[in-house]
């Protein structure tokens, strides 16, 4: 790579550098960063653009144009925008100041927050999905320009719920419909819109009552898990975080909200960040205590954050989902050939997978809702179509010819 010594950031570029010094970054991807970023002087100089007029945007549209082919870890235009963002933050270059609509959707979305918080009593990641729908719903339906509220109709709901249904797979998430739902019941509490349209977004499908719970077989659950055990790539962490779901039912969500005083090593326990703010207290194996105890040894880096699961690469912080899990699912579901009984399959087949086995072993259901950590006797009655013997047991006999049983 021909490095570049003398550009127009050139006195700025200690300074970007040392931002990711402290984020924990590797001595040579920060050497690569700063031959990186020297080209991209370069082709600031090219366009005649100097340090204090660079935006965001501008970075990103002239990193593209200087690199369109580039393939590694990072995007010149992606290095571009986190420098601008730096040039902003040491004052060199001005923040774009935001349009009308920008600071209008921006107060609405804001005082959206606020309802969600004090009004429903949300937690804070379904705020978040509430307000990432709210948004995309404004995008669909405004895009950039000035929106008007007050001229919002039955048909715009319905348009974005088929919107949502045009893409390429099936889109089974409820949560759309119910997100979209909150959102013009705001609207209507706050008196923007003259009736309410939560009334008009259609009902989403709930076909999965026609099927039994997606699930591995005993054999199945161990081969992902010793797949994953075995994967050169972060498979300490990885493994780690199935362990725990395949043996303590915990939820994807839950495994990325556990943080390192949630574990209790001398009672043995986990407080498990459950749905609806609710705290519980799960014992811990040996068998998963020896793998957090390698994780927390061996390959989580150094970090200041108190979650426990984060990112392999620098700066090791908090995965921003946990879309995370499923990929990593689907990835030893994929190498290992295991199939479930559906093709659509998330990070709740080893939950399932656990309840399975509790039935078949004998477990009732009020002992499979207690582990599982069921607020409601109703969660737990999907799995009462598991129990085939004891349904066999209060079957009605056939009806034949003749009326013989």
């Amino acid at each position: 790579m021909t490095i570049i010594t003398k550009t127009c950031i050139e006195p700025y570029i200690d300074s970007f550098m040392r931002c990711f010094a402290e984020a924990n970054y590797k001595h040579a991807t920060i050497k690569e960063y700063r031959n990186l970023i020297r080209r991209f002087g370069l082709a600031m100089d090219e366009a005649g653009i100097a340090p204090s007029a660079l935006t965001p945007d501008l970075a990103e549209k002239l990193g593209r144009a200087a690199e369109p082919q580039r393939t590694g870890t990072i995007r010149l235009y992606s290095l571009g925008r986190k420098f601008a963002a730096h040039l902003i933050e040491i004052c060199v270059a001005k923040p774009v100041a935001p349009t009308p609509a920008e600071v209008a959707r921006a107060e609405l979305l804001a005082d959206f927050e606020t309802y969600l918080t004090k009004q429903r009593g949300l937690s804070p990641r379904s705020i978040h999905h509430t307000l990432r729908f709210a948004n995309r719903f404004m995008d669909h339906r405004f895009g950039a320009d000035m929106f008007d509220l007050t001229s919002l109709r039955p048909v715009d709901a319905v348009g974005f719920v088929q919107h949502l249904l045009s893409r390429g797979r099936p889109y089974r998430d409820k949560s759309a419909v119910t997100h979209l739902r909150t959102f013009f019941q705001y609207l209507f509490a706050r008196g923007v819109t003259a009736t309410n349209l939560a009334l008009s977004v259609p009902k989403a499908a709930m076909a999965r009552d026609k099927r039994l719970p997606r699930h591995l077989s005993p054999e199945g659950v161990e081969a992902v898990l010793d797949w994953v055990r075995r994967n050169p790539r972060h498979g300490v962490r990885d493994y780690a975080m199935l362990l725990i779901m395949a043996r303590l039912g915990l939820r994807a969500p839950e495994i990325t909200r556990i943080e390192l005083d949630d574990i209790d090593w001398r009672s043995g326990e986990l407080t498990v960040r459950g749905k609806g703010k609710v705290h519980d207290r799960v014992p811990i194996t040996a068998e998963v205590g020896e793998a957090l105890s390698r994780y927390l040894r061996e390959e989580r880096g150094p970090t200041d954050c108190r979650t426990l699961f984060v990112t392999q690469r620098a700066p090791h912080r908090p995965f921003k989902d946990s879309q995370i899990v499923n990929a990593i699912i689907k990835d030893a579901l994929d190498a290992t050939g295991q199939k479930p009984a559906t093709p659509y399959v998330g990070s709740h087949v080893l939950r399932h997978s656990l309840a399975t086995q509790l039935i078949n072993r004998g477990a009732s259901l009020d002992e499979v809702g207690d582990m599982l950590r069921h607020r409601s006797r109703g969660s737990t009655m999907i799995y009462a179509r598991l129990e085939i013997e004891g349904l066999r047991s209060i079957a009605q006999p056939w009806p034949v010819a003749g009326g013989a049983q």
